[in-house]
């Protein structure tokens, strides 16, 4: 069933207990709070809840629900509910919103309705408007400081005095993708652009990387736990939106921005075909393309923002080069490469 027509028992009580007091009152005085639901990763639910919503939800009188989870996950509720869509918005990686694309699962965004899109960094609108990326996370090396000074090259993964106490991300995780491209370049000695092409390359130096592996993970908080409590010392791959906040609470950890770059993480925002609250949707995707609301959330994910009227704040390197790569190949052979990935490597 439609979540648009769905009254939830909080709703139906809210709903029984006013209904003597409300009957003969206008519609406008009973109307309710517009609920809408937007798919997005787990990992930004806490940041999103702390400096996005409660801007949003005051201004558009709303209230957001969000559906945290891997970009995958998301696309397969709405492949599933493609007949009754539930999610009006999503935020997902380009990838998988490429996929969503070919799928018809999203719809273009309509710059008429959306009028930041005009200061958003042509670079990170996409296919003619089919979706924008809201900001650019930046990912590198975590490490542990208590155990390490510093990474300055993603060589140190391969280091033997890191035997057991490495952790990478799966394939799976679209940050898995960065200690793949990484070892493309290490073992060719190409540039980036080129090297990620290289896959055969890289696999092969994942291989040699296998001695040094404490675990690869597919969801990263627990492993971001033992690279906090010392079972690990580093831990590719990592999010400035998890990484450098949990430095600043106290944890023993910071995050590397090696000599040979870092990966800039595609983070799009899209409209679901044909998904409920139209209006509220545009409206909470031109807030999120807009000054304001990038403003807030940089303070809490130390990444890029997209909007050029919106200046990049600590914790962003300047000195090495934050790498994007092609997303269509990535795309085009992702699920070949997470098959080989769990064949050769997570085993």
């Amino acid at each position: 069933m439609s979540r648009r027509n769905t009254i939830t028992r909080r709703n139906a009580l809210k709903l029984g207990a006013a209904a003597a007091g409300t009957l003969a009152m206008p519609a406008i005085g009973r109307a309710q709070s517009k609920e809408m639901i937007v798919g997005c990763a787990g990992g930004h639910v806490g940041w999103m809840e702390k400096a996005v919503l409660p801007l949003f939800e005051a201004k558009y009188d709303c209230k957001i629900i969000l559906e945290g989870t891997k970009s995958s996950v998301n696309l397969e509720k709405m492949r599933s509910n493609k007949d009754q869509p539930y999610l009006s918005v999503v935020m997902m990686d380009d990838p998988v919103l490429i996929q969503a694309v070919e799928e018809k699962l999203i719809e273009k965004l309509d710059p008429g309705a959306l009028s930041n899109m005009s200061s958003i960094k042509p670079e990170a609108i996409h296919m003619e408007g089919m979706w924008a990326n809201y900001q650019q996370p930046w990912c590198g090396v975590a490490f542990n400081t208590g155990l390490v000074s510093d990474v300055p090259s993603w060589e140190a993964l391969w280091d033997p005095a890191y035997k057991g106490k490495v952790i990478i991300p799966s394939l799976q995780n679209t940050e898995g993708l960065w200690t793949l491209f990484f070892a493309a370049q290490l073992a060719t000695g190409k540039p980036l652009e080129e090297a990620q092409y290289d896959i055969d390359a890289a696999f092969d130096k994942l291989a040699e990387l296998k001695p040094n592996l404490l675990t690869i993970y597919t969801k990263m908080p627990p492993s971001f736990n033992l690279l906090e409590q010392g079972e690990a010392s580093l831990l590719a791959g990592s999010f400035s939106s998890i990484a450098i906040p949990r430095k600043l609470e106290g944890a023993p950890v910071d995050l590397a921005a090696p000599k040979e770059g870092v990966g800039a993480m595609p983070s799009g925002i899209a409209r679901v075909m044909g998904g409920p609250e139209e209006e509220l949707a545009a409206a909470f995707i031109n807030e999120m393309l807009g000054p304001e609301l990038q403003a807030a959330m940089i303070k809490e994910t130390f990444a890029l923002p997209t909007n050029t009227g919106v200046t990049a704040g600590d914790g962003v390197p300047t000195d090495v080069k934050a790498f994007s790569p092609d997303w269509g190949a990535v795309a085009g052979n992702r699920r070949d490469w997470i098959e080989r990935f769990d064949r050769e490597i997570a085993v």
